[in-house]
């Protein structure tokens, strides 16, 4: 910090030099002057801009805050999963995308290189951070600068004093034997709870995490697996991964907040833990809006057991059961008037009666009688927060829905198979066969007998296709709708658990908190004219009053005496004599003078009017000649917009699009290949983008609490030691910014206009 000018200073500067500035201000006008005549050939700029406040956490940023922690993915990580085909595929296309950016650097030939004042910005961005609390603390050591001895006290005030004095030392003493002994045994006893907590949150988490000895196994949910085809219990189970997801954020909580109790060791001017306690409040917020929405779910389940009960019961015995059976039946016949193949079209629904009629027996019969009870123990999950009956409801969707998935892949493996075929034998009549090395298709001659046998099985599993894909399109549309209906609950879970409302309010309630940029605007530009320039005005316009004012009082006094005479000599007209005859004959030295007085008023009065005229003319000269006209720019923060907020949300509904709405997709849909869905890892990525990629063990939770508890307990038993140490070894130049600069609101900066 160091001076950079004056402020209406009584003495201009000859000459402008730009190290030390003189600035002045105008009565009646909010905005500040800089002293820079025409003759210097230099423009002046003002930026005006409101300080940000640090105590409310207001700062300004050239880039959005970051709402996420920025979770990359390593190497070490990637390589232990195997990504299924989609996957690949978009890995492919995201590494070919990178080399022909890495190419196009090398064809760069302009670049633009930043200027010394585009450097200088963040640097100017972080004084502008700082302003408001460097003036709080010049405010604060004003009084130390100079102060006055006090007088003695009185006796009565002596004795108010002392009283005053016991009740302060006693209050003293009890709440120094509380923070001596009371306060360490609280805080060691809340440390060992969270100590506690935190070993039985990694046994839990190691066992969520731990590979299931499962080889080979199509799991539906599980797009991404550990090499070797094992996989987590997280990955299977929608509520596995909820309760890991809430064992992570409780495990992280101890490091953030002895993240934001590090704000008060510093300057609070620095927006290094801003992110963090966005991210750490609106945990907290979404968490108690979960428990208590989940409060509120299970109270209605609880006294509605029996109707939620029943309510399933239609639901799975209609549609999964009972529905079923009449769409296979109906496929059986001629649906829509369609002629399928009859004695294929009665294998496969005998089949799928079957398996549906087994089904119905073992797991739905030994379901149904127990809902009331599984509906009651979701309702005691729902105090746990909404998104575990979510969880729960969605795991035993995914159970209840699994002969539709086993329908699927079955049906979906047929028809693959006969398309497969039946593009063979086509390539077969035109000549051609598929070389699989070189991926191409080639010239073929084939015998008479290989030609009939692929014509007659061509025109059996051709005349057989429609009975297949009737079938396949049956179960792929109840697969779909299961998935639809999974990708939605986990939509719900992805807004109880990331939804930004802490952001959201502090959007709405103080943006200058959510800094998504800067926004310079150009204001009207003004000429002024320099003080020195104004009070020679003032001085030439009071001279030429009281010129004026002299003139006008002569000629009254000239009237006055040429009226006199003229009075005396009309009283006199009858006693004239002879003697006036021989008086009249002589010169009149009177009405000369008076002659020779208007004469000379007169050419005064041109004189002054010259000169007047002259002064002003050299006035408006030197006005032109040393008047300056100054730009004002407003300088202000840029609120974090919607779209930045969300962005979480964008990214997981571009995933989404891709995987289900891209025309890969569709023709693997189209041709019977499988469609996985999407992973569960994908969609509560969301959640785990505000956690960090390694959680801290035990021994370094034990060490954050040790120096957080220590710290706190130095600051409360040292408060007022510390307060009154850190103004007496704080600096003493602090000044009234107030009093020396009028156009400012206390703190050294413009006011908003």
């Amino acid at each position: 910090m160091h001076v950079l000018g004056t402020l209406n200073h009584p003495d201009l500067p000859q000459t402008f030099d730009p190290t030390r500035l003189c600035a002045f201000t105008i009565p009646g006008e909010n905005r500040p002057y800089i002293y820079c005549p025409a003759s210097a050939g230099l423009s002046v700029q003002i930026v005006l801009f409101d300080p940000p406040n640090p105590t409310q956490m207001q700062y300004v940023s050239l880039t959005p805050i970051s709402l996420a922690l920025g979770r990359e993915r390593s190497s070490d990580r990637a390589r232990l999963f195997s990504p299924d085909e989609v996957e690949i595929q978009e890995e492919q296309e995201r590494e070919r995308v990178t080399q022909l950016v890495k190419k196009l650097r090398f064809h760069t030939v302009v670049r633009h290189q930043p200027t010394d004042k585009e450097l200088a910005l963040h640097a100017i961005l972080r004084q502008i951070n700082c302003a408001q609390e460097v003036a709080d603390l010049l405010q604060k050591n004003t009084p130390l600068v100079g102060p006055r001895r006090k007088r003695s006290l009185s006796v009565s005030e002596r004795v108010v004093e002392s009283a005053q004095s016991l009740y302060a030392f006693a209050a003293c003493s009890v709440w120094t034997l509380f923070m001596t002994y009371a306060f360490p045994t609280l805080l060691y006893l809340f440390k060992i709870a969270i100590i506690g907590h935190r070993i039985v949150a990694e046994g839990i988490l190691q066992i969520l995490e731990w590979p299931l000895p499962l080889q080979r196994l199509q799991i539906p949910e599980s797009r991404r697996r550990p090499s070797g085809g094992t996989i987590a219990l997280k990955d299977i189970s929608a509520c596995c991964q909820q309760v890991h997801l809430r064992l992570q954020q409780f495990s992280y909580y101890p490091t953030q907040y002895a993240l934001l109790r590090r704000r008060h060791a510093t300057w609070s001017s620095f927006p290094t833990t801003n992110s963090d306690y966005i991210r750490f409040y609106n945990s907290l917020w979404l968490v108690a809006n979960d428990v208590i929405i989940g409060i509120a779910l299970g109270s209605f389940l609880n006294d509605n057991a029996q109707a939620t009960s029943q309510f399933v019961r239609g639901v799975l015995d209609g549609y999964t059961i009972e529905g079923l059976k009449r769409m296979i039946r109906w496929l059986m016949s001629f649906p829509g008037g369609l002629k399928l193949n009859t004695e294929l079209a009665a294998f496969l629904g005998d089949l799928f009666l079957w398996v549906i009629e087994y089904w119905s027996s073992t797991t739905v019969m030994l379901v149904l009688p127990r809902l009331p009870m599984i509906v009651y123990l979701i309702a005691c999950s729902s105090f746990a927060g909404a998104s575990m009956p979510i969880a729960i409801f969605s795991d035993l969707l995914s159970l209840m829905t699994i002969h539709i998935y086993s329908f699927y892949v079955a049906s979906a493996r047929i028809f693959n198979w006969q398309l497969t075929i039946i593009i063979s034998l086509f390539h077969l009549f035109r000549g051609k066969k598929r070389n699989v090395l070189r991926n191409r298709i080639d010239n073929c001659d084939y015998d008479l007998d290989q030609l009939l046998l692929g014509t007659i099985l061509f025109t059996l599993l051709f005349f057989l296709l429609p009975t297949v894909v009737v079938f396949y399109l049956t179960f792929a549309s109840a697969r779909m709708a299961i998935i639809s209906l999974k990708a939605t609950l986990d939509t719900c879970l992805a807004c109880l658990n990331h939804f930004p409302l802490f952001a959201l309010m502090l959007r709405i309630k103080d943006s200058k908190r959510l800094p998504g940029g800067v926004h310079f605007e150009l204001l009207d530009a003004e000429q002024y004219r320099l003080p020195d320039q104004q009070q020679q005005q003032q001085q030439q316009q009071v001279e030429n009053a009281t010129t004026s004012i002299v003139d006008d009082q002569a000629d009254q006094e000239q009237a006055q005496t040429q009226a006199q005479p003229q009075s005396e000599a009309e009283d006199d007209d009858e006693e004239k004599t002879d003697d006036e005859e021989e008086e009249d004959d002589k010169p009149k030295p009177n009405k000369v003078n008076n002659m020779n007085t208007e004469q000379q008023r007169h050419d005064d009065d041109d004189d002054k009017s010259a000169s007047r005229s002259s002064s002003s003319s050299s006035e408006v000269e030197s006005m032109h000649s040393t008047s300056s006209v100054a730009s004002y720019i407003r300088l202000s923060s840029t609120p974090l917009s919607l779209r930045h907020i969300f962005e979480q949300y964008f990214q997981l509904w571009a995933r989404i699009r891709q995987h289900y709405l891209s025309p890969k997709v569709i023709l693997r849909l189209l041709t019977g290949r499988f469609v996985p869905p999407l992973g569960r890892s994908e969609m509560y990525g969301l959640q785990y983008s505000v956690l960090p990629r390694e959680r801290a063990t035990v021994s370094e939770v034990w060490k954050i609490l040790s120096a957080t508890s220590s710290s706190e307990t130095n600051s409360t038993t040292g408060t007022s030691g510390s307060n009154s140490a850190a103004h007496r070894t704080s600096t003493r130049s602090g000044f009234d910014f107030s009093a020396q600069y009028p156009w400012t609101n206390g703190n050294g900066h413009a006011e908003k206009g």
